[in-house]
C-alpha cells in the first residue's frame, strides 16, 4: 500500500513499536552522486507519482556526501519510532513530527541553526508544532491542509451564500438537502475522524494553550459542537458514501453541494466542475471566534545516533533550506500542495488565482495545525467524545468536562517528564 500526504491529516499522531524494520539500512552504502560520508535519507512511501524518482534526482545532486535515499512502504512512524532507538536507523529521515518522545527522548537533533535568517519565511501554522522549547527539531517540507468545498451553481440555485459562520454552515446544509443531494459531507461517521479541533479553533479556543493547559474548557466549546449534532440531526449530512472525505468523488459527482476535503483534491474536482465550486475555511462561530484551516506538514529530522551528524544537518539544510528550486518541485509538481515556505508560495504560479490562491490565502490567515504537546491519548479523548456529541446527540457540556479532565491529566503527565534533551 502506498501512502500519499493527504496521510498526514486524515491519521493521528504517535507510534508504537515494530519489531522488524527490515535489514536494508543504507548506512555507509552506494548513494547520490557525491563524496565524503555515507547519508540514509529515510521517506515514506508516497502515493503520488514521480515523487521517489524527485528525491533521488536530489540526492544525486548533493556533492559534499553520498546520500542513499530509501523508500519505506509500510507502517513509516512505527518503522522510523523503533530505527531510531537503535544504531541502524537513518541519518535523516521524513517526519509527521519528530514527536514529544522522541525530542525529549534525544533521539533528534536540535536544528534551530539552520533557520539562521529564513525563519520568518516559514509558514509560522507548520513550524511551531515542530518547535519544541524554543528550538526547531525538523525542517517542514511542504503544507497540506483542509478545506470545504461548495458547489456555486447549486448555493446559487437554492438562493444560499457561501457560509461565513457555523449557524450559516448549519442552514446553508439544510436548505441545500433534497431528495437526491445532501447539504453536507464531513465523512462517512458524521466528521468526528476529519474535523478533530477544527471546531474548536472556529470559536476562537485551542486544543492546548500556550502555558500548556487544556485550551477548550469553556462554554463556547460546548455550544460549538453542540450545532455539529444538529447537522446531524437535520440529515443534513452525506452517510455512508462510496468513499470518504479525502476523496472527492462525492462532491463531484453531485451527491452533496458541500464537501470537507483537502487540497490535494482540488486538481480533480477543478477537471470535472471547471469554475463552478469554490472553497472558503471552515467558518467561525460565535463574537470571538475566527475561520479555521488544518494544516500540517512532514518535515526533515536528524537523528542522534547517527554516525555524520553534522554531515546530515548540513545536507538538510542544504536540500530543505538553501534549494528553493527543489522544494518548490516537491511541493507543485507531484500531486498538489503548497510550500512551507511563504516567499515561494506567493510566487508559485498555480498558486496565484482561482482556488488555489483562496487556498493559499487561507492557509496564511487561518491555518493551525495539532499542537505538539496534544498526544495520542488526548486525542483518543477527545475524539471519541466528539463521535457521541455528533451521532448520538451526547451533552456536549458533560462530555467536554470529562475530556478536559482526562486531557489535563496527559498534560500534566508530559510536564513531569519534560526535560531538556
Amino acid at each position: 500500500m502506498t501512502m500519499s500526504r493527504r496521510a498526514l491529516l486524515a491519521a493521528g499522531a504517535g507510534a508504537g513499536l515494530l519489531t522488524a524494520c527490515g535489514s536494508n539500512t543504507g548506512r555507509g552504502g552506494d548513494g547520490g552522486g557525491g563524496s565524503g560520508p555515507g547519508l540514509s535519507h529515510w521517506y515514506h512511501q508516497y502515493g503520488e507519482a514521480g515523487t521517489e524518482q524527485a528525491v533521488q534526482r536530489y540526492a544525486r545532486a548533493y556533492r559534499k556526501a553520498r546520500v542513499e535515499v530509501q523508500w519505506r512502504p509500510g507502517n513509516y512512524d512505527q518503522q522510523t519510532a523503533a530505527a531510531l532507538l537503535t544504531d541502524a536507523g537513518p541519518d535523516v529521515f521524513e517526519v509527521n513530527g519528530p514527536t514529544l518522545d522522541q525530542i525529549q527522548g534525544g533521539q533528534v537533533l536540535d536544528l534551530t541553526e539552520l533557520l539562521a535568517g529564513v525563519k520568518e519565511d516559514f509558514n509560522p501554522a507548520v513550524l511551531a508544532p515542530k518547535t519544541y522549547d524554543g528550538k526547531v527539531w525538523g525542517i517542514p517540507q511542504v503544507i497540506d491542509m483542509q478545506l470545504l468545498y461548495y458547489r456555486k451553481s447549486l448555493l446559487a440555485d437554492a438562493g444560499v451564500e457561501p457560509p461565513a459562520t457555523l449557524d450559516a454552515l448549519v442552514e446553508a446544509a439544510r436548505a441545500l438537502t433534497d431528495g437526491k443531494v445532501k447539504g453536507l459531507f464531513l465523512g462517512n461517521d458524521g466528521g468526528a475522524g476529519v474535523l478533530g479541533g477544527t471546531p474548536l479553533y472556529a470559536a476562537g479556543l485551542q486544543l492546548v494553550t500556550d502555558d500548556g493547559k487544556a485550551g477548550f474548557d469553556d462554554p463556547a466549546a460546548a455550544r460549538t459542537l453542540g450545532k455539529l449534532h444538529r447537522l446531524y440531526a437535520d440529515k443534513s449530512l452525506l452517510l455512508g458514501a462510496p468513499s470518504d472525505w479525502s476523496d472527492p468523488a462525492a462532491f463531484v459527482q453531485g451527491l452533496t453541494a458541500m464537501q470537507w476535503s483537502g487540497l490535494w483534491a482540488l486538481p480533480q474536482v477543478q477537471k470535472e466542475l471547471g469554475d463552478d465550486f469554490g472553497v472558503l475555511p471552515f467558518p467561525r462561530d460565535g463574537d470571538h471566534g475566527r475561520p479555521s484551516v488544518p494544516v500540517g506538514a512532514y518535515g526533515a529530522a536528524v537523528s542522534a545516533r547517527g554516525r555524520h551528524q553534522e554531515a546530515a544537518k548540513e545536507y538538510v539544510k542544504w536540500l530543505w533550506v538553501e534549494r528553493t528550486d527543489y522544494q518548490a518541485d516537491f511541493a507543485l509538481s507531484y500531486g498538489f500542495h503548497i510550500p512551507a515556505r511563504i516567499s515561494l508560495a506567493r510566487k508559485a504560479a498555480k498558486l496565484r488565482k482561482g482556488a488555489a490562491a483562496d487556498a493559499v490565502r487561507f492557509g496564511t490567515d487561518h491555518g493551525y495545525s495539532q499542537p505538539l504537546l496534544w498526544t495520542p491519548a488526548a486525542q483518543t479523548a477527545y475524539q471519541d467524545a466528539l463521535s457521541r456529541i455528533i451521532r448520538s446527540g451526547a451533552a456536549p457540556d458533560s462530555e467536554l468536562r470529562g475530556v478536559v479532565r482526562k486531557v489535563s491529566a496527559e498534560l500534566d503527565r508530559v510536564r513531569r517528564k519534560r526535560k531538556t534533551p
